[in-house]
């Protein structure tokens, strides 16, 4: 007894200090992403942002915010802002969980089918897709044009130039987000669960409720999150398919430093939205509990567990109302009427996600020298004059190399982020979070336009590495929080069993962790590839006008004349995105399949 006595006091720092090491190693594998967003995102924006604090003459002053909070127009805004990327992430979410969902049960072919319906809008130029829907739902679009043929209206429908014009294109352009956030998710769910809760006498609609919806909420956080910030600073669908009721900030940020060179008050209004979407980030924390998501868990008691039992009776209900339901089909002969619905509801979104790649088919053997419908067929013009075309094989020749190079920075950097805050028990894992989130809250013409001018003073205007870093700032939040999705339900007990096996830590990582993880590796890295392949802000600016990359070839082909030489490229990039996107759905196959 007081040999144990004597040895207590001596062994007691052993675990505080095994604890202080972990926390260090998780500061370790956040230092690289620190190093990156403090040097090409912080840094420039707090550099603009502190121009919102002088006047004209450079003299400190609040000039800018009693101009910003004097007007209600500019309030007014930003509540539009909110209210477009709050319904573009719940609608998004609806229509996307159904066929993310598919996709996660589906067999390997048909899985890589259905991924490269749900990839093409990434490869339609974002610009060339807006264009697309003008042309589809306008008074004398295809949509309108159809519906009176047919005898359904008796008039066009206001589609466009109006919020649910706007809704259109941003769900449209940010739905394959939500559901390549929410697969490999889906795919981590055990079914062997599901099996046990049908041999133990639930039904189909209690089995979904209570089991497999809940185990995928931190990819619907994740999901709705991403989509949220994602639509707020987007300036290109508002102004092309909505009215001025549907401003957002992004235009305003757009025109005060682009049109009128009032870089203050374009601060004034940033910061504006970036203190609105911080609050709304850590109050969606504290209600939806994304700190879970970060490995930790909701803080306080008494809210969390009232939420929690509200969440629970109402899983409950929707489980007996969908058994209810699906009892009451068959009874009168529509057993299988639940599937069927699923299976219509998957192939209208799908349909929903293509018809403007699709539109773009027809378009691009088109006679006419303007995109119209329907169009003057066939002619290959735009393919052979884009063939002969250095200046657009030599931009999508750049595209490919800087999204490739950035794609793989970002998840070198982002992945051992999300391992720091899935892992380690780090103080603040909310805040850290945030900011590693924060390029995503930022508009892009900020963060643009302060990567100008620190690439100005350093010589990287006009060069390969200056856009790869730049992508690589906006990538890394999409590859974090993905990899972190699928950690959340990885199994740690099997690295554990691999130590006491003998096993190193590189082995570990190596042999056991990479492959399990291999799936949302590689969704993490289709995602930072299209984020740069699509990117167009930093382009136009980091780029100086020395070089272009393709979608800032197709911007300046978009002002000077809308004609199918777009759709032509838009056409052959489906074509090798697909070859793309079926070699690394093969890669992602397990070894023994």
């Amino acid at each position: 007894m007081s040999n144990m006595a004597l040895a207590t006091p001596l062994d007691a720092p052993a675990p505080r200090l095994k604890l202080r090491l972990a926390a260090l190693r998780g500061w370790l594998l956040l230092a690289p992403a620190a190093v990156l967003l403090g040097c090409f995102f912080l840094y420039p924006v707090v550099r603009l942002m502190a121009l919102s604090l002088l006047d004209g003459s450079g003299q400190p002053s609040l000039v800018h915010y009693g101009r910003l909070f004097g007007s209600p127009v500019y309030v007014s805004v930003l509540g539009t802002t909110l209210q477009i990327a709050f319904w573009t992430a719940i609608v998004a979410l609806l229509a996307g969980y159904p066929v993310a969902y598919a996709i996660a049960r589906a067999e390997p072919r048909s899985r890589a089918r259905l991924m490269l319906w749900v990839l093409l809008p990434f490869w339609t130029s974002f610009l060339v897709r807006t264009f697309a829907w003008i042309v589809l739902l306008g008074r004398t679009g295809v949509l309108n044009d159809t519906l009176q043929r047919l005898g359904i209206v008796g008039g066009p429908l206001e589609l466009i130039y109006n919020l649910a014009g706007v809704l259109v294109g941003t769900v449209h352009a940010l739905m394959p987000l939500a559901i390549l956030t929410l697969v490999p998710v889906l795919e981590k769910i055990n079914r062997d669960l599901e099996k046990a809760a049908s041999t133990l006498g639930a039904r189909s609609g209690s089995t979904f409720w209570r089991i497999s919806f809940p185990l995928s909420l931190p990819g619907v956080a994740a999901a709705g999150l991403l989509v949220f910030i994602s639509a707020l600073g987007f300036f290109i669908t508002p102004a092309l398919l909505g009215s001025p009721k549907q401003t957002m900030v992004g235009q305003l940020i757009i025109e005060q430093i682009q049109e009128m060179m009032n870089w203050g008050f374009g601060g004034a209004i940033s910061a504006l939205l970036i203190t609105a979407t911080i609050l709304i980030f850590f109050a969606y924390d504290r209600l939806v509990g994304l700190s879970t998501l970060a490995g930790g868990s909701s803080e306080g008691d008494a809210a969390p567990s009232r939420a929690a039992r509200l969440g629970t009776s109402m899983l409950g209900a929707a489980g007996r109302a969908s058994d209810a339901f699906g009892g009451a089909l068959g009874r009168v002969g529509f057993a299988r009427a639940p599937s069927l619905a699923g299976r219509a509801t998957v192939l209208l979104t799908l349909g929903f996600l293509a018809s403007p790649a699709l539109f773009l088919i027809p378009v691009s053997v088109s006679k006419s020298a303007f995109i119209e419908w329907p169009p003057a067929l066939f002619s290959g013009q735009w393919y052979a004059a884009l063939a002969d075309s250095p200046q657009w094989l030599g931009a999508a020749a750049r595209s490919i190399t800087v999204a490739t190079l950035s794609a793989l920075l970002a998840v070198a950097i982002g992945t051992p982020a999300a391992f720091a805050l899935t892992r380690f028990n780090l103080a603040g894992k909310s805040t850290i979070l945030a900011l590693l989130l924060a390029p995503l809250i930022v508009p892009r013409i900020v963060t643009a336009v302060g990567l100008f001018y620190l690439f100005a003073q350093i010589g990287l205007i006009g060069t390969t590495l200056g856009l790869v870093l730049g992508h690589a700032v906006l990538s890394v939040p999409y590859v974090t929080t993905t990899v972190m999705a699928v950690l959340k339900h990885h199994d740690w007990r099997l690295e554990q069993a691999a130590s006491t096996l003998g096993a190193g830590r590189i082995t570990t990582l190596r042999r056991v962790t990479l492959p399990l993880i291999r799936n949302g590796l590689i969704a993490a890295y289709l995602f930072a590839f299209v984020t740069s392949f699509d990117e167009l802000t930093i382009a136009l600016f980091v780029t100086g006008g020395l070089f272009g990359t393709l979608p800032k070839q197709m911007w300046d082909d978009a002002l000077l004349k809308v004609s199918p030489m777009l759709a032509a490229v838009s056409v052959v990039l489906l074509v090798l995105i697909t070859v793309f996107v079926v070699v690394a759905e093969r890669l992602s196959r397990p070894r023994s399949a």
